[in-house]
């Protein structure tokens, strides 16, 4: 897999992560971020042996976009103490279904179940629900889909499909979390990631552009329907 190069120094790299690819191995074998950055290092440097990269945030699987990887270990402790800390500023863009307020906050308690790898509302009292916050504002409605840009405010597991898919508005393709349409990637993208440089202490930030747009889920919502009425 060739690698999407965004920005790169001596002590960290950032990729624009393709929708379907991992982003650390899971034993399936499948293409991983880690591994491909890894990689990318060996062969740009003629390094031997092991090489060092360190992960230190991911994103789902059917997402893409924008990811930092650290290249030292002082790098990958640093960048992690930021995002315990919510030093991270991360935002997405989506589609989903319906139209929702043109702006709001979504707050929750959210509680995961491993079993199932998935994530579901609870009340603030049930062991192990943690405290969810976003922000959005609608860019554009069209047919019946909302796209919108969303600053994810805490990093909860499937934060942001589980908040709108539980008011009613799952993101288009994400058939864990409701969508009535379609089965396959999700309409969600990390379109812009800010935080401070781990050595030098200044903010940085990156963006890119999801490859898709709202019109193109229209076309397939409209080819779904076509296939139904038949």
């Amino acid at each position: 897999m060739d690698l999407n190069v965004i920005y790169e120094d001596n002590h960290i790299i950032v990729v624009n992560k393709p929708p379907m690819v991992l982003s650390q191995g899971d034993g399936t074998g499948d293409p991983d971020m880690l591994s491909c950055v890894k990689e990318y290092i060996r062969k740009k440097y003629s390094k031997p042996g092991n090489v060092y990269a360190g992960l230190v945030h991911r994103l789902d699987r059917p997402v893409g976009g924008v990811m930092v990887f650290a290249k030292t270990s002082k790098a990958a402790s640093r960048l992690s103490e930021q995002i315990r800390n919510d030093g991270f500023i991360k935002e997405y863009c989506a589609v989903i279904h319906g139209e929702p307020e043109r702006q709001g906050v979504f707050e929750d308690w959210l509680v995961r179940d491993p079993l199932y790898n998935n994530t579901r509302p609870a009340a603030k009292d049930v062991p192990g629900a943690k405290y969810a916050r976003l922000e959005y504002k609608v860019k554009r409605t069209v047919e019946g889909l909302s796209e919108v840009r969303i600053l994810l405010l805490t990093g909860r597991h499937h934060q942001i499909r589980v908040q709108f898919a539980s008011r009613g508005f799952p993101l288009f393709g994400d058939v864990r979390y409701g969508d009535p349409l379609e089965k396959g990637g999700i309409a969600l993208y990390a379109c812009r990631l800010s935080f401070m440089h781990p050595v030098r202490k200044e903010e940085l930030s990156f963006e890119a552009d999801p490859p898709w747009n709202i019109e193109k889920f229209i076309d397939m919502s409209k080819d779904r329907n076509k296939r139904d009425i038949r």
